[in-house]
């Protein structure tokens, strides 16, 4: 398998140049920290050491050996595991954008998504367990009481203990409105009774605790959704002064055995086999589903990252075996030495597919994150609330279209390699493997479509995603009316692209049949992704040009301005494509009836 190498020089670009570092790092909480780029840059480093040094060269072996079950021993992580994840936590990235109050070094959330895109590239399997003590973490810091926050933030934060998310049953999988999980009210507690499945790293021994956070039914919860109530239920119960005491009855009783993704063990855990799982409220009951959300916009966001770790571990193994893969000759040449592959046009198209791509995913996602700090921490709350209608919109296209072309990607790896690729020696297959399961938990590509097309499009008649537009709008008329050179093509693409996005979203918000909304909205969701992307890549390639202008950098520079003409050339017409789809594809999805399927 290729060693990973984090792509600090495209990370710091897109950090410095479109996701506004400056501006984030002048809102008074990060003034505070002495947040600058230089310490943005020294983080950034020593987070590429930690995943190229520890956490990649298990990536391999983890998948081999995978995460084991003992009935006395519990849930036993790969070789190695447990000593990576000391060295993590050791080197306080758990809480690296957690607050101060709680031991959390208060970096922005635009930092701590670059270094969430280097532990999921080097070990995705790993990188699930920190990513989903996030989502306790800001559960318990929004809605927790004091005493709640004052018992397990501390430990949670420094990663000495983890978190998960328990919410899955076999019954429930997305439609939450069916969970069954009991809680019975028992003096200043309940007793939890039920069982969860598909739960990531909901059992192990990297850490002394595992506080579970479990949607749960009380006695008198009226049906569906309204009646989900929200428990912390730790695996071992913590004593009023912070020491643990007795074990909980919570405990894994199996792992799934899965494509990929081997060594974060997918648990199925079971409450309340003797006497019931002591469990402690979280806010009020029957609030549940809402609490649940803000865990969810969490990982659904970190899961849309891992859509880009991916594709960029891909992107790297198959660009070094290609450089050193010795096959044919030179098109039109019959006779001489053969060169390696990469000088074949074929394989120039794919890489450079997957280049575009990945750097056009790593901008949107950092501008996202960069949109996220601003929303939690301006201290203008109509500034916040303008942001964060940037968030709610991006978030399914994050999560969706990039874990979509994470696939893409990773398969487009496998070609690379050609027959080695579909042998395990390379790595690339395993790649594919774990790539996979990123378009379907934290909710499939479908539920993030329905989500923004029937939700987030509809719930302020399309503002927030006109203002988008207008904002792609400007940055076209900033690459300025020239023609013949790279500039004017990037322009003539984004302007294309911003006018299938324009066409696609009038469409969807004038339909008054919510079934052709649904069955063309992962269509739409990809739109808006890919122009998105494209609008990105038109920004990069013009602060590339200027500094062309001014001698920085130039083969950085001129490789980000000839990548962007490519996305504009080979990636952005899908969405004229995608188009047609949202308007007219509709009838076809539904008119069969289900004896003709």
């Amino acid at each position: 398998m290729t060693a990973y190498f984090a792509p600090t020089r495209d990370m710091q670009f897109v950090i410095n140049e479109l996701a506004g570092l400056n501006e984030v790092t002048a809102l008074p909480v990060f003034a505070e920290q002495e947040v600058n780029p230089e310490l943005v840059e020294a983080v950034l480093e020593e987070a590429a050491k930690l995943a190229t040094e520890v956490l990649a060269p298990l990536n391999k072996t983890g998948d081999i050996l995978g995460a084991r079950l003992d009935p006395q021993k519990g849930v036993i992580p790969a070789d190695g595991f447990a000593e990576a994840y000391q060295k993590f936590i050791d080197g306080g990235w758990n809480g690296l954008a957690s607050s101060v109050e709680h031991g959390g070094q208060g970096l922005p959330e635009l930092i701590n998504t670059a270094t969430q895109e280097m532990w999921n590239s080097a070990n995705m399997s790993f990188a699930l367990c920190p990513m989903l003590n996030g989502g306790a973490i800001e559960a318990i810091s929004r809605v927790g009481s004091a005493e709640q926050k004052a018992l397990y933030l501390q430990q949670l934060v420094s990663g000495e203990w983890t978190g998960t998310m328990n919410l899955t049953e076999s019954q429930a999988g997305s439609d939450l409105s069916a969970v069954r999980t009991r809680a019975v009210p028992e003096g200043d507690h309940y007793r939890i009774f039920g069982q969860k499945i598909f739960i990531t790293w909901g059992e192990h021994n990297m850490a002394p605790n595992t506080i579970h956070l479990v949607l749960a039914r009380t006695p008198d919860a009226p049906e569906g959704v309204k009646g989900i109530s929200l428990f912390i239920v730790p695996k071992f119960l913590v004593n009023a002064d912070g020491s643990l005491g007795a074990r909980n009855d919570v405990h894994a009783v199996s792992l799934e055995h899965k494509l990929g993704i081997h060594a974060s063990p997918t648990c199925v855990m079971a409450f309340g086999d003797q006497d019931g799982a002591i469990g402690y409220l979280v806010g009020e009951e029957n609030k549940g589903l809402a609490y649940m959300f803000i865990m969810m916009n969490e990982a659904r966001f970190k899961v849309g990252l891992q859509g880009l770790a991916i594709g960029e571990r891909a992107y790297q193994g198959a660009r070094e075996y290609a450089k050193d893969r010795a096959q044919g000759r030179p098109v039109g040449v019959r006779s001489g030495d053969r060169v390696t592959i990469i000088h074949h046009p074929d394989v120039r198209r794919m890489l450079m597919t997957m280049k575009a791509q990945n750097e056009a995913m790593r901008a949107l996602a950092y501008v996202t994150a960069q949109h996220m700090d601003l929303a939690r921490h301006h201290p203008d709350p109509a500034v916040r609330q303008t942001h964060q209608a940037r968030v709610d919109l991006l978030i399914p296209v994050v999560k969706g279209w990039e874990t979509e072309l994470g696939i893409e990607i990773a398969s487009l790896g496998v070609q690379v390699h050609g027959g080695m690729g579909f042998v395990e020696e390379t790595g690339a297959c395993q790649h594919l493997r774990d790539s996979r399961i990123a378009t379907i938990y934290e909710g499939t590509t479908g539920i993030q479509a329905a989500d923004l097309a029937g939700r987030k499009l509809s719930m302020d008649q399309g503002a927030a995603m006109r203002a988008l537009i207008a904002e792609m709008d400007t940055t076209a008329k900033e690459l300025g009316s020239a023609s013949g050179d790279d500039l004017a093509t990037i322009r003539a693409g984004l302007d294309e692209g911003v006018r299938s996005l324009t066409e696609a979203t009038q469409w969807m918000l004038a339909s008054r049949d919510p079934n052709a909304v649904m069955a063309v909205s992962v269509d739409y969701l990809m739109l808006v992704g890919y122009v998105c992307g494209g609008w990105q890549m038109a920004r990069a390639a013009q602060v590339a040009k200027n500094k062309l202008m001014t001698g920085q950098d130039p083969v950085f520079h001129e490789a980000k301005l000839i990548t962007s003409r490519f996305y504009m050339e080979h990636v952005l017409p899908k969405a004229s494509a995608l188009l047609r789809s949202v308007q007219q594809g509709g009838v076809s999805i539904m008119a069969l009836t289900e004896e003709q399927f």
